[in-house]
């Protein structure tokens, strides 16, 4: 239950070559052996794109790729970090005195994000070291969500090394809330999956309050994880946090033509609450209220009254104060549209209808479109991955997670899945030269995993 936090399981670490691994290389780096284990999934998010920093419902399930930290608290009070991949070099930092460059996403910035969550949680100061080897196996910057993972992964460390109880609620809306010291102003889906998950099905994950319903997927149907290849790191780009200003921005612009107090307002679901309207009327309401052509900064702030220096200081983050357009109509269109069909999607699964995979399908279909052309997260290799996909057999394609690069998400009905496995391989990855490094993680099925786990050997 959501209510609990996360489960201990008793391993016998001999019999999981994995957990052995990773407790031999602890050995040779730290000279001793680790007191546990904690695991946080990645995710894939099946429909629901950018609308939960919006405020609203997504549709994610845990994928069994995860991040795995081994674990030894220490006398001393320095955190020492070490990752398996050679790429990600050591880093060690006083326990207390945490401090994370915004400018640079590396890798232990995302530990020490997690790990700064809890500590301000509880309002400690003298907290104890410990060594920590990382171990992941998700694809970075692919968009299943590798960073959070790690966020969560650390969050749960921490919380386990002083002995606290935190339910995955609490758990993943702290995670959630501290991702943003590296800068990037998301939502909740990927920490609340990552703690949230259950094996066997995906979750409708809502927020204010944050629940997780069980969401049963079709049974004829296997949902098949993509690699475009081309990756994109949130924290390092502006896109990111540009379409999250413009949907606030939006959302102000709504809530003045319609009379609400627009100065309080942040997000496009608050507007549809205050309205009590429909997401249908919502979708009339931004035709009549804004234009498709792009707006300046000058005109957003005639538009609501205020001077340029309030909307720079008052409304926009540090990193979007230098933005020239804003392409209001575009962005609250794609979101009060992906928010219906994520409710849509879950409707469908519960009736089961006989076509049931085509018409999750055509959901999947306009989504990608309406990222592509109204939220413009797309990129050309995503198109075309999508489109070969289509071709071969998927009933819906589209992108998944933030998108300017890494993976599609497609639904292929069952006994299809080989021959699109085999079709797809070859189409999009064998006659290109694309950096096939991840091989095995650039093209897969997946089902719903669990979420995250503490390891005690047995």
């Amino acid at each position: 239950m959501a209510t609990e936090g996360p489960a201990t399981r008793r391993v016998r670490v001999a019999e999981h070559p994995r957990l052995m691994k990773l407790k031999e290389m602890f050995n040779s780096k730290f000279g001793s052996i680790p007191k546990f284990y904690v695991r946080a999934p990645g995710r894939v998010n099946i429909i629901g794109e950018h609308i939960d920093y919006c405020g609203y419902s997504v549709l994610p399930m845990a994928v069994e790729q995860d991040m795995l930290i081994a674990v030894e608290p220490v006398e001393t009070q320095t955190l020492q970090l070490a990752n398996t991949n050679p790429l990600y070099p050591d880093f060690s930092i006083n326990a207390n005195n945490i401090q994370i460059d915004k400018t640079k996403p590396l890798w232990h910035n995302y530990f020490l994000c997690g790990f700064k969550g809890i500590q301000e949680h509880f309002g400690l100061s003298n907290l104890t070291g410990m060594n920590c080897l990382v171990d992941g196996n998700i694809p970075p910057s692919s968009g299943l969500s590798s960073s959070s993972a790690l966020v969560c992964c650390a969050g749960l460390v921490t919380v386990t090394v002083l002995g606290m109880n935190l339910s995955k609620v609490e758990l993943a809306e702290i995670c959630a809330k501290s991702e943003r010291y590296i800068g990037t102003e998301g939502g909740g889906m990927d920490q609340s999956i990552s703690f949230l998950a259950e094996e066997g099905t995906a979750k409708l994950i809502e927020f204010s309050p944050l629940r997780a319903t069980d969401v049963k997927l079709p049974s004829g149907a296997v949902f098949v994880i993509a690699n475009s290849c081309v990756e994109m790191n949130k924290a390092a780009t502006s896109h990111f946090n540009i379409r999250v200003m413009e949907c606030r921005l939006a959302a102000k612009l709504l809530a003045k033509y319609k009379g609400l107090q627009w100065d309080k307002i942040l997000r496009l679901e608050e507007v549809q609450a205050k309205l009590g309207v429909s997401l249908e009327e919502m979708l009339g309401i931004v035709e009549d209220a804004l234009h498709p052509e792009p707006y300046s900064p000058e005109e957003v702030c005639r538009c609501l009254g205020i001077s340029l220096q309030e909307l720079r200081t008052q409304v926009l983050s540090p990193n979007t104060q230098d933005v020239l357009i804003f392409k209001l109509y575009q962005r609250a269109k794609h979101v009060y549209s992906e928010a219906a069909r994520v409710l849509q999607f879950k409707k469908i699964c519960e009736e089961a209808p006989d076509n049931t995979v085509q018409l999750l399908g055509d959901l999947m279909n306009q989504s990608h479109v309406s990222c592509r052309d109204m939220y413009e997260c797309s990129c050309p290799e995503l198109d075309q991955l999508v489109d070969i996909c289509r071709k071969f057999g998927a009933q819906g394609s589209r992108l998944t997670g933030a998108g300017w690069g890494g993976c599609t998400v497609s639904i292929v009905p069952a006994d299809k899945l080989s021959s699109f496995l085999a079709n797809v391989h070859e189409a999009y990855y064998q006659r290109s030269d694309r950096n096939l490094t991840f091989e095995k993680q650039s093209l897969f099925a997946t089902k719903p995993g669990g979420g995250a786990l503490v390891f005690l050997e047995a």
